[in-house]
């Protein structure tokens, strides 16, 4: 069985006196994807703002074995975790090949200065990306600028990728080429934590999921179990119950 790679126990966290999430309790093991679905509102970016060090948060934190809630943002990144935040956070006035430059800054704090080999990998996944590395961050489409977010967050070689709705206002066909990526990135033994609204599609890439109601896990398990629960078909995945025959 894989290792315990995050491990989370009563978490509390919100805004000023407004808590948002309830005495949350999740783990994560290395190499698997992990989803959390749930309604706008949830606490479901709230939850990886907390783990990230970027909201204050009451509860246990371990990564990799050690506790991290004291940690500072930047010291948690550089034990190899990494959050590609709903709004992208993106240097606009900055070519793509400059954005991921500045992703590759926890491997060069580390000693490990082979950028070049890091952005052939990147571009592997992402092949637009080399085609437009010279072009303005700014100046890309939704999709692409998806890309170039968990790209630039690859480029830090995390253990832990955090991914906060990734297909926010994607097109279908953007959204599919994103969900693959993310079924790849598996692949590569990255553990990866994916916050998203769109259940269906999370389901069908995860290993395990959680159900985020209110600031409280209302449901979990393997993440196939879930895709046929009655409550997560008829609440999260747009379908619905077929009437008595008279």
């Amino acid at each position: 069985m894989a290792e315990m790679l995050l491990n989370v126990k009563d978490l509390h966290a919100g805004y000023g006196r407004a808590e948002v999430l309830h005495g949350l309790t999740i783990t994560a093991r290395a190499g698997k994807v992990i989803t959390v679905i749930g309604p706008n509102g949830a606490g479901k970016s709230t939850l990886l703002n907390a783990l990230m060090g970027v909201l204050q948060a009451r509860g246990t934190i371990e990564y990799d074995g050690r506790p991290v809630g004291l940690l500072s943002l930047e010291e948690r990144v550089m034990l190899g975790m990494a959050l590609v935040p709903e709004t992208r956070a993106l240097f606009a006035t900055m070519s793509v090949e400059d954005n991921l430059l500045l992703g590759a800054y926890r491997q060069v704090r580390l000693g490990h200065k082979d950028s070049a080999r890091s952005l052939g990998e990147v571009f592997v996944l992402f092949p637009r990306l080399r085609e437009r590395r010279g072009q303005l961050a700014g100046t890309l489409s939704g999709g692409e600028r998806q890309m170039l977010a968990v790209g630039r967050a690859l480029m830090g070689k995390p253990r832990l990728l955090m991914l906060d709705e990734p297909s926010l206002g994607l097109a279908p066909l953007v959204v599919r080429d994103i969900f693959a990526t993310i079924a790849a990135l598996r692949a590569t033994g990255v553990t990866i934590l994916l916050v998203e609204q769109n259940a269906r599609a999370a389901l069908e890439v995860a290993d395990y999921g959680y159900v985020l109601e209110m600031g409280e896990i209302a449901l979990e398990g393997p993440a196939e179990d879930l895709a046929q629960d009655p409550r997560v078909i008829e609440t999260y995945l747009g379908a619905t119950r077929k009437k008595p025959s008279a």
